[in-house]
């Protein structure tokens, strides 16, 4: 019986590895089989990526903190996609192409663009492409999903005779165009990384998918030689890659969604669409409506600028780091920007000065919570053991720049005093910090306001002094007299030397004889006639500081340090009206300065270095408010700003300059490729409309007036 036993066990045992034998071949040949039918896709890694232009038509995102994506439109087409964070493109475009068989339509390059806003309290937007011929017509409706990681694209295409459609997506997973890997699963365009990945589906599913290198295996060169789909590869690996699909139907629904997995991203995606684009865009709709039912109501011929604003400043706030709130979405002049690494952040980093700017800005529009964090954020991630803040940070807090500005010192100490952060711990752990950092370090600036040049600000010493005084106030209020004291004491010392460092009587810009003188840019020797020769930077060339001026001088006002009528800043404002003043079609406009070089250059191309600086609608605002506290009407300035906008609203960051046409397509008095919108200026037609309306400059912080202009009464 033993025997018998083991010889059964014996042959089982045989039965099983001849099985396995089976298994094992049959399991290779389905391997075989697979890898010969997959087509990976040839021309690793593609071209070296680069972001898209800066000059942004729309931005959007949902209220919900629960959705982390934001969406850029520009140029007719779907722009930077952020994830997970607002410092962090997952994107760089999604756009269509429409071929007939015998030629083909690229949406950026081929077609005639428009964009409307579809909801005055909501950041809902549509953009339409059409052929110069009119023969089709893509209509296209974006909102992100309040309850998903999921940006829904709701698609028409309307056709006079048989097109096809195709849609083309280049993704930039982590901030980098390089390093994905794209191809298909389950229906869906999947593109990874090591902990992230995004999912492309479509409610009519796609005809024909495929993952290329750009410029090597890419579908639009695909169509471009064959006016369809002919290279229908399965995967691309490790490159700069476009993912691509035919569509179906006239009408459908796009979900862009992402994960720390693929399965996560597709899971996104399907709940999404389960959800359908009615449904979302109304939850999205209706997130919007209940912010903007929170805000200021204002004259009725800025309410929907203002309402917009407002709405895009809140989207310009992280979702996981509250509080920070970046300076603008996109990179200026991003498409001659590479985009080959993680580490290009453009504007899409926390200034501290920026973001006392939105703060302001939102306070003034009726939305303190957002103000509050925004000074929560400041205190908490961005200042220094030292008391001292970056010079710009990611969202999460980690430094970018290196750079000391002490105007982005004494910004939070201004903001926490209009919030009334006078409780014991803020101003033990972070007033008292930054207050003693400014008085052992300033008026002295390695970097001003923009962040060019060393020296004695005017911009900067201002921010100095109110600062002070706004510390000596919060100072008495915890019962720390010396404190209160010194600090004003040194605010008074350099208030009364402000003329004697920044106005020159000896410069050339005045005339035969500015002996009264006027406010330079920046000193750089404590004496404003000394001919100091300073290199302004971006191939601007090296100039007399005597001949350099800005109206930067004009924050003395705004902050309550100097009257409106005194006789420096009128004569100051008489020489940069005649000077970095430009009468636009859409009204006044100002150069930074009158040897700027950031900008572009003369005939239109993007800024690498070198430029020509333009003109700033934020300078036509804070000329706005100085009309303001002049008692003057200010509605000129005002409107220029409403008008400075574009076509779905972003007021940029620098406005054209000339009437002379040029390759770039630019228009007199119109955005240029720098940044649009920039949240500066946002915020700055925010305040403009209440100072407009309350007649006072309404940021102006009213300890700092009632110290220094009681004086000069």
């Amino acid at each position: 019986m033993r025997k018998q036993y083991f010889s059964r066990e014996r042959s089982g045992a045989a039965v099983k590895f001849r099985c396995s034998l089976v298994l094992v071949f049959y399991l290779f040949l389905i391997t075989f089989s697979t890898a010969a039918q997959e087509r990976p896709a040839p021309g690793a890694p593609g071209t070296i990526p680069t972001w898209m232009p800066g000059n942004k038509e729309a931005v959007g995102t949902s209220t919900s903190t629960e959705s982390r994506v934001w969406f850029t439109l520009q140029g007719g087409v779907l722009s930077e996609v952020l994830y997970p964070r607002l410092d962090t493109a997952a994107v760089r475009s999604l756009e269509f192409a429409v071929s007939d068989g015998r030629s083909v339509w690229l949406e950026s390059k081929d077609m005639q663009h428009s964009i409307e806003r579809m909801d005055d309290n909501a950041l809902l937007y549509r953009q339409t492409s059409r052929d110069p011929a009119g023969h089709f017509e893509i209509s296209k409706i974006y909102a992100t999903d309040p309850a998903h990681d999921t940006l829904l694209i709701d698609v028409t295409f309307k056709a006079s005779q048989e097109f096809a459609l195709y849609i083309l997506y280049n993704p930039a997973l982590k901030n980098s165009g390089v390093g994905d890997t794209g191809y298909d699963q389950d229906g869906a365009l999947i593109t990874e990384k090591p902990g992230i990945a995004s999912a492309l589906l479509s409610s009519n599913r796609f005809q024909q998918m495929t993952s290329g290198f750009v410029g090597a295996s890419d579908a639009y060169t695909d169509l471009l030689l064959h006016h369809e789909l002919e290279w229908l590869y399965d995967r691309a690996n490790n490159g700069n890659i476009m993912q691509a699909a035919k569509l179906a139907g006239s009408h459908f629904t796009l979900a862009l969604a992402f994960g720390v997995t693929a399965q996560l991203a597709i899971e996104n995606a399907k709940a999404s669409l389960q959800r359908g684009f009615p449904s979302v865009s109304a939850q999205y709709a209706e997130g919007w409506h209940a912010y903007a039912e929170t805000l200021r109501r204002v004259n009725a011929k800025y309410e929907r600028e203002f309402r917009l604003a407002a709405m895009v400043l809140k989207g310009h706030e992280d979702k996981t780091f509250r509080g920070a709130m970046v300076a603008s979405m996109g990179v200026p002049w991003g498409f001659s920007v590479k985009a080959d690494t993680p580490n290009v952040a453009g504007y899409r980093l926390v200034w501290a000065r920026d973001l006392y700017e939105i703060a302001t800005g939102l306070l003034a529009a009726g939305d303190r919570e957002a103000a509050e964090r925004a000074l929560n954020y400041l205190f908490t991630l961005q200042q220094k053991s030292d008391g001292s803040f970056p010079q710009n940070t990611w969202v999460d807090g980690k430094p970018f720049g290196t750079a000391l500005q002490m105007d982005e010192v004494s910004y939070p100490i201004i903001l926490a005093w209009r919030l009334g952060a006078a409780d014991a711990a803020s101003w033990r752990k972070h007033i008292r910090p930054a207050a003693e950092f400014v008085i052992n370090n300033g008026p002295l600036t390695q970097q001003e306001r923009w962040e060019e040049l060393p020296g004695y600000s005017p911009s900067t010493i201002a921010a100095e002094i109110a600062a002070l005084i706004c510390a000596a106030d919060i100072a008495r209020k915890n019962n720390a007299a010396d404190d209160s004291a010194r600090y004003i004491k040194t605010a008074d010392d350099w208030a009364a030397n402000i003329e004697k460092t920044l106005v020159t009587t000896t410069g050339h810009l005045g005339g035969t004889a500015p002996a009264q003188g006027y406010y330079i840019r920046l000193s750089h020797t404590t004496d404003p006639n000394d001919a100091y020769q300073v290199d302004v930077g971006n191939g601007a060339g090296v100039w007399d500081q005597r001949d350099i001026i800005d109206a930067g001088f004009l924050e003395f006002v705004r902050l309550g340090i100097r009257r409106a009528d005194d006789l420096a800043i009128i004569r100051s404002l008489q020489l940069v009206d005649s000077t970095i003043r430009v009468e636009t079609p859409n009204g006044p406009g100002f150069h930074r300065n009158n040897h700027d070089g950031y900008g572009e250059t003369f005939f239109g191309g993007p800024w690498k270095g070198e430029g020509i600086g333009r003109l700033w609608p934020i300078l036509t605002g804070e000329r706005g408010e100085y009309e303001i506290a002049r008692g003057r009407d200010a509605s000129a300035y005002l409107d220029a700003m409403l008008h400075f906008a574009n076509a779905g609203g972003m007021i940029p960051e620098q406005v054209w300059d000339r009437t002379e046409p040029t390759t770039s397509s630019f228009s007199f008095g119109q955005g240029t490729g720098s940044a649009t919108p920039l949240a500066w200026s946002m915020a700055q037609f925010i305040r403009l409309v209440i100072c407009f309306e309350e007649k006072r400059i309404v940021e102006q912080p009213a300890v700092v007036a009632e110290h220094f202009l009681k004086q000069l009464n």
